[in-house]
């Protein structure tokens, strides 16, 4: 790297809402220059954390999408032997097919390393990849440097990104992988902290809605048999749709008329279930 990085404190974005813990070990972990691992259940705002850094601190973010099939090298760079071919065939590039460097395209952690600014590095659903790919990519994260085989050339950071990884936790992640990251459980919102997530998505909807509503949606998560909960995202959506029904009032969300429930419940038989045992 060609400079140390200056001190940035994370405490708050603007749309998202975290508790004292999760504002610490994000700081923590750019203090270390370690990966942060985020678990949780879908809808907990692991994703949205890394939006909500980039955000508060001003810099770029880059995500990458992890991939079932996903080769490590396709995270880094990609080498463009298409175009390549299609330049020396039909001659009508201004680009130099003798020159290889010019059909050299970076990947998404290829761009963070190449960024002019110290950007965040959102890398997302981890544990889609195989270990292999895990362990080799966090090899590069550490060095902070990879090499391109067919020119012959080594990449290295310009600036340390702050590197966010999540996982839904669909496989598990191996021992030297979990022991090189700084690591972070968000747990589901409790009714007070869902209360604040709402009021900053909803700042001027009726208090007696938006109680009426998280009383349903908390009791609609407790229903037995249930594959997939309802999560955050969920809530939002649903509100956004009751907020527009002008025939929706809290007294009908209390006494268990529940409209749009397909908007917390998508799998059907989860939908089927919650329209059969809706509480009233």
């Amino acid at each position: 790297m060609t400079e140390s990085q200056p001190l940035h404190r994370f405490t708050s974005a603007s749309r998202y809402i975290l508790d004292e813990e999760l504002a610490k070990i994000v700081n923590v972990s750019m203090a270390l220059e370690l990966p942060l691992l985020l678990k949780g259940e879908p809808g907990t705002g692991k994703t949205r954390l890394a939006h909500a850094i980039a955000e508060s601190l001003g810099m770029p973010l880059i995500i990458l999408n992890v991939k079932s099939s996903m080769k490590l090298v396709e995270a880094l760079y990609q080498y463009d032997t298409l175009t390549r071919l299609n330049d020396s065939r039909f001659a009508d590039s201004s680009r130099d097919v003798s020159c290889i460097e010019d059909y050299i395209r970076m990947g998404k952690i290829g761009q963070a390393f190449t960024a002019d600014q110290r950007v965040v590095l959102l890398i997302d659903e981890i544990d889609k990849a195989d270990t292999d790919f895990q362990d080799d990519m966090l090899d590069v994260l550490d060095q902070m440097q990879f090499d391109i085989m067919e020119i012959d050339k080594t990449v290295t950071a310009r600036h340390r990104p702050v590197v966010i990884i999540t996982s839904n936790a669909k496989k598990d992640l191996s021992d030297p992988f979990l022991g090189r990251c700084n690591f972070h459980h968000i747990a589901f919102p409790e009714a007070d902290m869902m209360t604040r997530i709402v009021a900053v998505h909803f700042p001027d909807l009726d208090q007696q809605l938006i109680e009426a509503c998280l009383s349903a949606f908390y009791r609609l998560r407790e229903l037995e048999g249930v594959e997939k909960k309802p999560a955050t995202r969920e809530l939002l959506n649903w509100l956004r749709a009751l907020v527009v029904d002008p025939d929706v009032e809290a007294a009908n969300l209390t006494t268990g008329q529940l409209p749009y429930l397909g908007i917390l419940f998508k799998k059907s038989a989860d939908l089927e279930m919650a329209q059969a045992q809706a509480p009233a």
